[in-house]
């Protein structure tokens, strides 16, 4: 699709536009957003190989794109309008078969449906204790240690990780391994032979794992799932390991990044978490807000038109790419009242699509929800006087990955 085509296949001018990604800060989304969910809300999108796409921008376009069975998730490899096409799709699918992320109904629904019975709200919901207790031992090492402290390294990259490590099957002990391997796939500048390592390396681990399940099965979810192998239920070891990938990799990766931008956003000028330890009552609301208004998947949702359909006006044909940017959806003024604005009072901020919407949305949800609520309550109460230990203008961002976040987060307390 050139410009030309574009112009003709539904009145969109101009060349075909890089993604934004330039921040001016780790809060702030990039400028051009604004301007083109009022100007140009389906926009031509270079990508770093093969031919241009779409950038889907507003809310209802965005959300309605989601639930939409004409756009496929099934596609060669993930993030192309980010990184290019640096794995073949041969090497893929030996690397990684189809998992939740990329696959239609009815092979998508088959294997939610595998997943989802580890993930019910019973099963969430008596993780509370267990919950409870990894922060209280997280945030004693916090008091304990020595200050300035890193809240990224001390608490919202630890307290994820064990979590799902307990509840996916996956030792925690491993987790430099995990991290590592996470960091790899995640990063935008690493190379051809670095990616195929990362994959291959984790995708042995996890088999690894699958076959000690199966030697001694174990009450969790990839110990789960070998058992509804063992009793005939088609899947296989390649399946489980891309489960579990999935799994492990957002299980810990998007929460931990959500912590850290719910600091920020409390500690920084004007101190909202001096009101939050008066008003604890504040902490779902503020947890709303911060997926709303910080959304970790930073570049959007790839997907691929498998038939004709019309996006705003905007005619989209079999075969094209199209971004359904998450990041600006939730920033769309036509949905939420002052979007721009960080509002832990905003009465529709659980409307955000942070988690998805339609077949994909989010099994993990009501996970992420417990731990941060759980983090936040404690972390209120314990350390009512917590603070930036730096001018939060100097805080990194994750500028190259996938998943948004501050790198650092260093703290301090009396």
């Amino acid at each position: 699709m050139n410009e030309t085509d574009a112009a003709a296949a539904g009145g969109t001018a101009g060349a075909p536009l890089a993604l934004p990604v330039e921040r001016s800060g780790p809060l702030d989304l990039p400028a051009d957003f604004r301007r083109l969910r009022e100007e140009l809300p389906v926009a031509p999108l270079a990508f770093p190989d093969g031919p241009p796409g779409w950038l889907v921008t507003r809310y209802q376009d965005v959300r309605a794109g989601l639930a939409d069975p004409r756009l496929s998730s099934r596609r060669p490899h993930l993030n192309s309008h980010v990184r290019a096409g640096l794995i073949s799709a041969a090497e893929m699918a030996a690397l990684r078969p189809s998992d939740l992320l990329t696959s239609d109904p009815p092979e998508h629904t088959r294997l939610r449906r595998l997943v989802a019975r580890q993930f019910t709200a019973r099963r969430m919901n008596r993780l509370t204790p267990r919950i409870q207790a990894v922060v209280d031992d997280h945030l004693d090492a916090l008091a304990a240690g020595p200050r300035p402290a890193d809240l990224i390294r001390a608490v919202a990259l630890p307290v994820p990780s064990l979590v799902i490590s307990e509840l996916l099957g996956v030792p925690f002990s491993d987790r430099d391994l995990y991290y590592r391997l996470t960091r790899e796939l995640l990063s935008l500048d690493r190379t051809r032979d670095q990616l195929l390592a990362g994959k291959a390396e984790l995708k042995a681990y996890l088999l690894n794992l699958v076959d000690a399940e199966r030697a001694a099965p174990t009450d969790d979810v990839l110990g789960g799932l070998v058992q509804a192998q063992a009793a005939g239920t088609p899947l296989t070891d390649d399946e489980i390991a891309a489960l579990g990938q999935l799994i492990l990799i957002a299980g810990h990766e998007t929460t931990a990044n959500v912590i850290g931008l719910a600091a920020l956003l409390l500690l920084r000028p004007p101190r909202l978490w001096d009101t939050l330890v008066q008003r604890p009552d504040l902490v779902d609301g503020v947890i709303e807000e911060t997926l709303r208004y910080a959304t970790v998947l930073q570049f959007g949702l790839l997907r691929v038109a498998r038939e004709p359909l019309t996006i705003a006006g905007q005619d989209i044909r079999p075969g094209d790419r199209v971004v359904l940017h998450l990041p600006s959806a939730n920033r769309d003024p036509d949905r939420f009242t002052d979007a721009d604005r960080f509002d832990p009072h905003r009465p529709d901020a659980d409307r955000h699509l942070s988690f998805g919407h339609g077949p994909h949305h989010c099994l993990g949800e009501q996970l992420a929800r417990i731990e941060l609520r759980i983090l936040l309550t404690t972390m209120l109460r314990r350390f009512p006087d917590l603070r930036l230990a730096t001018d939060p203008g100097t805080i990194p961002a994750h500028d190259q990955r996938v998943v948004h976040g501050v790198a650092e987060l260093p703290v301090d307390f009396s």
